[in-house]
């Protein structure tokens, strides 16, 4: 069986439903804190568990018979962490000790871990490979990155079995619009573009129009959730035979202009703008070098198309169940 942690969340649960389609026994394990119980599989078996309370890992673990871990649980704010370093340190780092150290006593020893291109910080050259320098900017970054290297750690003494995905920009819903990204505060563009197209917003921000790209408008790599559940799947399939960390993106750059342009034509809809100064902390460029991914697991994102994300997440607009 295999335990998602932060299975009620946005890739968590897809990733749940990807699972479950591929013929595996799921257990959801989640705090709720922001993450939707409408969100969890009905096929998927639910355990309302917290990373800092032990007793209710031990618990989980107890009930079910786990083979392996898929590790989303960690709060993903970069502002609220800036603002709030000690939640953020508890809950994904501590609270993944503590996970992890629950996994040993029950001899459990394979995890896939939910990493961040946030652990790069501001990039050197662009495609970013798993070489590039680790300096990540804000405690988001930072607490991820010293999960990768406690995971390292456990393995060179324990024996831990990992790999560590680091996403780009998670995008898109569920082909069959049955689940989607509802965050609260939303902070990801797409959905705010698309928020401001139906008018739950009145406009979205485009914050700087002078950075040295071809419109002028940030470039950033956006990776289409269900591939990144197909990955999460592969990986699983391959710690018995590499340990380590892959980036998971679509390899091309996509200007926040472009995104709200194609937005427009999937909806057919003109979407209200305002322009603000640039966002401190801001790269012009940031985009992945997903050939290690590919080599290593045999995966290969199936969207390519901006238009097509975003049709599956408009779908799910139009739509929305949560």
């Amino acid at each position: 069986m295999i335990l998602v942690m932060g299975g009620a969340g946005y890739i968590g649960s897809h990733t749940t439903k990807h699972l479950l389609d591929s013929g595996c026994e799921v257990v959801v394990a989640d705090n709720l804190v922001y993450g939707h119980r409408q969100a969890v599989d009905a096929r998927a078996r639910f355990c309302h568990a917290d990373l800092l309370d032990i007793f209710s890992l031990q618990t989980l673990f107890a009930t079910y018979h786990i083979d392996a871990v898929v590790h989303f649980a960690a709060f993903a704010y970069v502002g609220e962490s800036m603002a709030d370093p000690a939640k953020y340190y508890a809950n994904n780092v501590v609270g993944t000790i503590n996970l992890l150290n629950v996994m040993q006593a029950f001899r459990v020893e394979k995890i896939v871990f939910s990493s961040t291109c946030a652990t790069y910080g501001e990039p050197l050259h662009t495609p970013i490979d798993e070489r590039h320098p680790q300096l990540p900017i804000n405690p988001y970054g930072r607490s991820k990155l010293a999960v990768e290297q406690i995971l390292e750690d456990y393995r060179r003494a324990y024996g831990l079995k990992y790999i560590a995905l680091r996403y780009f920009n998670a995008a898109g819903c569920s082909a069959d619009a049955s689940m989607g990204e509802s965050h609260t505060p939303e902070t990801h563009l797409i959905p705010l573009v698309l928020k401001a197209i139906t008018g739950e917003r009145d406009v979205v921000k485009i914050f700087g129009t002078d950075y040295d790209t071809p419109d002028g408008t940030c470039i950033r790599d956006y990776i289409h959730v269900e591939d990144l559940a197909l990955a999460h799947r592969l990986a699983l399939e391959k710690l018995d035979s590499f340990s380590g960390c892959l980036n998971l993106g679509a390899g091309v750059g996509t200007s926040v202009r472009e995104v709200i342009v194609a937005a427009e034509n999937v909806s057919g809809q003109k979407c209200p703008v305002e322009y603000a100064p640039r966002r401190e902390g801001d790269p012009a460029k940031l985009f992945a070098d997903k050939r290690k991914a590919e080599e290593i697991l045999g995966w290969k994102p199936r969207y390519t198309d901006m238009e097509d994300i975003i049709r599956t997440a408009w779908n799910w607009e139009k739509s929305r169940k949560f």
